[in-house]
């Protein structure tokens, strides 16, 4: 299954430290120009190596924390403390570190299991139309938040916000992920793409290979923001 919306924009950087700088500039210009427009900033954030140096980068912007509102584009049922939680990585790198108000940041209750946490986190989605900003990453097999190749995408126009994943192919096999319907409903959508292992999905993505992450398909298109020299077959 290929992308029904816009085509991607490919941004390419010569380091992966310039990528980042890019992103964070990216984040900071998406939260003024919403807190400006309707007083509240409401980003779905991923996991990840790369996106935990721009966390990290986020923590000095100059900005009106009180009006972030932070979810989570996937997560693996674990314990709440476990060190592979991408809520723990962004509260250890970002959120314990600044001002958003606790009740405006919304983890995946992952750990009472993939369906209950699933049906809950779409109860918590609900009156949020679109979201600002959706931060996604992309695996060398081509998938995105917990969105595998052979699993569910939640592609359809009634498929849920929330999707109870079961046999990943990586650790943990249960998770928690936002369905590609939920995670295109934004006015904005960025992939953060670095490390060799992650050539040949590019490739895929580019030959039109039917890959998880092509579905994610916002209105104004996606951007994925990866090194240029992922881009030399």
């Amino acid at each position: 299954m290929t992308s029904s919306g816009h085509q991607p924009r490919w941004h390419t950087f010569s380091t992966a430290a310039e990528l980042e700088q890019a992103a964070l500039q990216t984040i900071s210009h998406a939260a003024q120009q919403a807190i400006a427009l309707r007083g509240a900033f409401h980003i779905v954030l991923a996991g990840g190596t790369t996106p935990r140096r721009v966390y990290e980068l986020l923590r000095q912007t100059n900005t009106d924390w009180a009006a972030w509102h932070i979810y989570f584009g996937d997560e693996r049922c674990l314990p709440p403390d476990h060190a592979e939680r991408n809520s723990r990585m962004a509260a250890q790198a970002w959120l314990d570190h600044v001002a958003i108000p606790k009740a405006q940041i919304h983890p995946i209750q992952a750990e009472t299991g993939a369906e209950a946490a699933a049906a809950a986190y779409t109860q918590t989605l609900r009156g949020i139309d679109s979201f600002d900003l959706v931060l996604l990453g992309l695996g060398e097999d081509g998938h995105t938040a917990s969105l595998f190749p052979h699993h569910a995408w939640g592609t359809m126009p009634d498929s849920p916000a929330a999707l109870a994943v079961h046999d990943a192919p990586k650790p943990p096999p249960d998770r928690v992920s936002l369905s590609a319907r939920r995670l295109s409903a934004a006015q904005q959508v960025i992939f953060l793409v670095t490390g060799e292992s992650k050539r040949q999905a590019i490739r895929d993505w580019r030959n039109g290979s039917g890959i998880p992450a092509a579905c994610i398909a916002p209105a104004g298109g996606a951007d994925i923001y990866l090194e240029a020299a992922l881009l030399n077959y």
